[in-house]
């Protein structure tokens, strides 16, 4: 992987590849999984992540996600010139882990009768429909990433080639995972925790044209939530945390 984009694709297709495959082992008929609950779930993802970054941290930073790539580069901390390579790379691997997770489980669609459960295995959904409540959960959520990150990598490793290699190995990609799970046990209640706009939008493009039996609609009307809301606490994250620092 000698480019920003190819290690973002991968970095991004193993976290969803993990992160949705848990939803759909938990929610799916017949897996072994099924009904395991949202413990599973949020240690599934707290996985991922981990892996996700472990993968790519050497080669692009692993930022995986288009609200820190954002934040990052309203903090000065990303060259704006390597911002679309991240984002190609992040919604680029979204969209290919999206449709492994569909191929995993291929056995598994047409026994599931809830449409609304296959969705999930693709994208966030609202415990309760409100567009302000549910907009102010994923900035709070993905605030509080973008400062857990920086408080476990640190501005200057981020910022330097050195960080870059630094962030994929050792305990940090660990100590990520662990700060995602935290973030799923305490604030994924509402929304489901995007905290992610690749997590939620490639996945569900990928829902929408995968040929999924009963899949019903991809949800359209609230697509934009996770993907706005992640991106303005993404930056308040950073700025808060280069203004306490």
């Amino acid at each position: 992987m000698d480019n920003i984009f190819v290690a973002e694709m991968v970095g991004t297709a193993i976290l969803i590849l993990l992160g949705d495959g848990v939803v759909a082992n938990v929610l799916l008929k017949d897996s072994k999984g099924e009904g395991s609950g949202w413990i599973v779930i949020t240690a599934g993802w707290a996985f991922a992540v981990a892996i996700g970054v472990y993968a790519a941290g050497t080669y692009s930073g692993a930022h995986l996600n288009p609200a820190v790539t954002i934040g990052l580069a309203v903090g000065d901390l990303t060259p704006w010139g390597d911002v679309p390579q991240y984002l190609a790379g992040e919604f680029a691997g979204a969209f290919i882990g999206a449709v492994l997770v569909y191929l995993a489980y291929s056995n598994h669609w047409g026994g599931t009768e809830d449409a609304g459960l296959k969705l999930a295995v693709f994208s966030t959904g609202p415990a309760k429909r409100n567009t302000g409540a549910n907009l102010i959960t994923e900035i709070i959520g993905t605030a509080m990433l973008l400062i857990g990150v920086l408080a476990i990598v640190g501005t200057n490793a981020i910022a330097g080639e050195q960080g870059m290699v630094g962030l994929g190995t050792g305990l940090n990609p660990l100590l990520i995972g662990f700060l995602v799970w935290g973030i799923g046990l305490s604030l994924g209640g509402p929304t489901g925790y995007a905290i992610n706009p690749a997590r939620d939008l490639g996945p569900r493009i990928a829902h929408a044209v995968l040929p999924i039996p009963g899949k019903g609609g991809s949800d359209w009307e609230y697509s934009w939530i996770p993907v706005v809301g992640p991106i303005i606490g993404g930056i308040i994250g950073v700025l808060l945390f280069n203004a306490l620092t």
